[in-house]
């Protein structure tokens, strides 16, 4: 018997589905574009746009080594595993050492802006372990694990390798800025056409 003789004995008893104007259930183009309009303004309600939206009243306390770590939706496990394995050149470091919370929000909130509009993609944060702190250990540390989640730019972040700080330090994984993004288009777009 061929194959061909074995796939249809074997589909002798199958009835075709009935056709729905070629149509999903449930979805309409209207539908999945007013869901994608949703999700898009349900994002941009999330993003900060000012440092002062940032919160600074009380947040859940992280332990000095523990790993913190966050990835939007999206970003492929292998760029996050990358980033977790920091093999990402590091394109610019911030010092939080010896900052209050409000500085450290206000740090925080321009060197991601900066950083983005640099097109500047991977950076590192030392926040340290704040292991003198007083009352709490790792103030500044638990604000970071809390405050980069709510930064649009981030696509995701991670405790460093112990060579550029160990959980005293965060990788974070910037988008492109809308113009990098523009360029990149143009580019593949020239490249498309020749």
């Amino acid at each position: 018997m061929t194959d061909d003789n074995l796939f249809m004995a074997a589909m002798t008893d199958v009835t075709p589905l009935k056709k729905q104007n070629d149509k999903v259930t449930g979805l309409s183009a209207s539908n999945s574009n007013e869901n994608a309009a949703a999700r898009r303004e349900a994002a941009q309600a999330n993003d900060v746009t000012d440092p002062n939206n940032l919160t600074t009243e009380q947040v859940e306390l992280v332990h000095p080594d523990d790993i913190i770590s966050y990835k939007k939706d999206g970003v492929q496990q292998g760029v996050f595993k990358n980033l977790r394995l920091g093999k990402y050149d590091i394109h610019t470091v911030l010092n939080l050492h010896g900052k209050s919370v409000k500085e450290a929000r206000l740090s925080i909130y321009n060197f991601i802006l900066d950083s983005q509009k640099a097109n500047l993609r991977s950076l590192l944060i030392q926040h340290g372990k704040g292991l003198k702190s007083q009352p709490h250990q790792a103030v500044i540390k638990s604000y970071i694990n809390k405050w980069l989640p709510q930064l649009s730019p981030v696509l995701a972040f991670h405790s460093a390798q112990p060579q550029h700080g160990g959980t005293g330090a965060v990788y974070v994984l910037l988008k492109k800025s809308d113009e990098a993004r523009l360029e990149n288009k143009e580019k593949h777009q020239k490249r498309n056409h020749n």
